[in-house]
């Protein structure tokens, strides 16, 4: 990343954010499509403005050279990179700070924060990349605690060891995509795990919230890239055997991917590597007809082709933001072993059967470094980098611009979308919002699609965060009724709590609740995410009585 600076309230790099002709290009698109929107800009409140208490601990001499109580560092640990938290920063509410900032430079420093957190009553947070958007580091955990921490772990960010006979590297968990790239690059290999924060988003963020990654078929969570875990809790060290595969009863690892910093804080694992591709095919499918997309999708779902691009973009979405006229298939082949031509054509016969059309040729390319884009495809993939960017520039703009995933089985994907779509729908109506939804694929399995909503609404300036969160009340109570996932890929946080309660059983539950007593007996690691500590005054996912005067 360079010398570029971080934005301490919004997505990424100061120096990457829309401005110029980038802002008046998304304004005039987004006018043409909601005419009635209130489209002023609103900047930023400076650091100063903000009223941030005093810390309430101090760090203990031997973590002193690591804690950090400046206010600017404090504040950029308050919150993740949802919608709500950027417009929260944008009005100035953020009422739950950190009271240090620790970053642990080796897993010693790791246990004895951990010591000192349980002996002094202090909520430790794990923060990786800082870009969930779920509420999974906010320090929102109430008045149960003597402080509250957050335990940065980017400085631990090194390859330790690279398995070229096994094709494996153990990576040390505060590493980010970038860095992670850059010290594989030089040996040939890759872990191939783009989301699409992976600028901004930690190995071990990843593992912690299972993330979905590059592929949209096969190799799909960092669950499957993932060989052996190290984890610190603070009742001790756990570290799994490194295997291929086992049978050996229910798998320690499985315990802490998506555990969210709540049982343990992961500090290293092995990664199973991929070599780095070298043949590539990328092509564009027109749909005139959507659900004909979907079933073309389904088709090649389960043919075994395993494309690693595969992403059906609904014809509002195509159009926001790749400029297509149509539904609009994205589909890619890769391989560091052989030619892909075969099984692009091989994809496009199955799309040609379902009535898609190309506009042109796909494009194949043999070559280390050169991506194989073609037309709509190469204006959703820079598309694609820039949403978060350009969702925050709407976001001071007044618009209500944000996401949700899911996952379901195909025979359930016409009900689902048909009782999201409505859920919106009505909570814009209630809420004085207009607005449209959009759906694309970023994963699809054999049995089924991972759909991304999209929700654009004009919304009413300092009121769009309770707006959202009626919004996203609404169609998360869609996803539950219809058998679908409270998440697929952005993890639970503070914010799905109340409907991944609902989705895991409740023996299961009990099972968790146990497992943490165990492992975090003080209730320290991470409060009121996936699970709550013992005991009903520690539970620090209730409502959000941040959100506004009279909620």
């Amino acid at each position: 990343m360079g010398s570029k600076t971080r934005s301490w309230w919004g997505w990424g790099n100061v120096e990457d954010a829309v401005t110029g002709a980038e802002r008046a290009e998304i304004t005039r698109r987004t006018a043409e499509m909601l005419p009635g929107a209130d489209l002023t800009v609103h900047e930023a409140p400076p650091i100063e403005s903000f009223e941030v208490r005093a810390s309430r601990v101090q760090a203990p001499p031997a973590l002193a050279s690591i804690a950090s109580a400046d206010v600017r560092d404090r504040l950029a640990h308050s919150h993740g990179q949802a919608f709500r938290d950027v417009v929260r920063a944008l009005l100035g509410r953020l009422p739950h700070v950190p009271d240090l900032v620790v970053r642990p430079t080796s897993e010693a420093q790791v246990v004895d924060l951990l010591d000192w957190c349980s002996d002094a009553d202090i909520a430790a947070i794990p923060f990786g990349g800082g870009s969930s958007v779920v509420g999974g580091v906010e320090p929102r955990v109430g008045d149960a605690y003597a402080g509250v921490v957050s335990l940065d772990m980017g400085a631990m960010d090194q390859v330790l060891e690279i398995d070229r006979t096994s094709r494996a590297a153990l990576v040390q968990a505060g590493v980010l995509g970038p860095h992670l790239e850059d010290q594989l690059r030089p040996h040939g290999y890759s872990l191939r795990f783009f989301p699409q924060s992976f600028e901004f988003s930690t190995l071990g963020g990843w593992l912690a919230t299972r993330a979905g990654g590059h592929f949209a078929t096969n190799l799909t969570h960092i669950d499957d890239l993932t060989e052996s875990m190290r984890v610190i809790a603070p009742s001790g060290v756990l570290e799994s055997r490194r295997l291929p595969g086992s049978g050996a009863g229910p798998s320690p690892d499985r315990m802490f991917l998506g555990s969210e910093g709540a049982l343990g804080v992961i500090t290293q694992a092995w990664v199973r590597l991929q070599d780095r591709p070298r043949w590539r095919a990328g092509a564009s499918v027109g749909f005139a007809d959507h659900d004909a997309g979907v079933r073309a999708v389904r088709a090649l779902s389960q043919s075994g082709l395993n494309p690693a691009n595969c992403r059906l973009l609904d014809p509002m979405e195509a159009f926001i933001n790749a400029a297509a006229p149509t539904a609009v298939l994205v589909l890619g082949f890769e391989s560091a072993d052989h030619p892909v031509n075969a099984s692009m054509e091989r994809a496009l016969d199955l799309c040609r059967d379902h009535g898609g059309t190309l506009a042109e040729e796909p494009r194949y390319a043999d070559t280390a470094e050169q991506d194989a884009r073609t037309g709509a495809a190469d204006t959703w993939r820079n598309s694609f980098l820039r949403m978060p960017y350009q969702r925050d520039a709407l976001a001071a703009q007044g618009m209500i611009v944000e996401t949700f995933e899911t996952a379901c089985t195909w025979d359930r994907f016409g009900t689902l979308r048909a009782a999201v779509d409505a859920a919106a729908q009505d909570a814009m109506r209630q809420v004085g919002a207009e607005g449209v939804v959009t759906c694309r694929f970023t994963h699809v399995y054999p049995d089924g699609p991972a759909p991304y909503f999209g929700v654009y609404a004009a919304g009413k300036w300092g009121r769009t965060v309770e707006q959202w969160d009626e919004i996203k009340q609404a169609v998360s109570e869609a996803l539950i009724s219809c058998g679908a996932t409270i998440t697929h890929h952005h993890a639970v946080g503070r914010d799905h709590r109340p409907w991944y309660d609902r989705q895991r059983p409740d023996l299961f539950a009990a099972a968790l609740q146990a497992g943490k007593t165990v492992l975090d007996p003080a209730g320290i690691l991470n409060p009121g995410v996936v699970i709550d500590p013992s005991g009903s005054s520690r539970d620090a996912h209730g409502p959000r009585a941040d959100n506004a005067p009279g909620r």
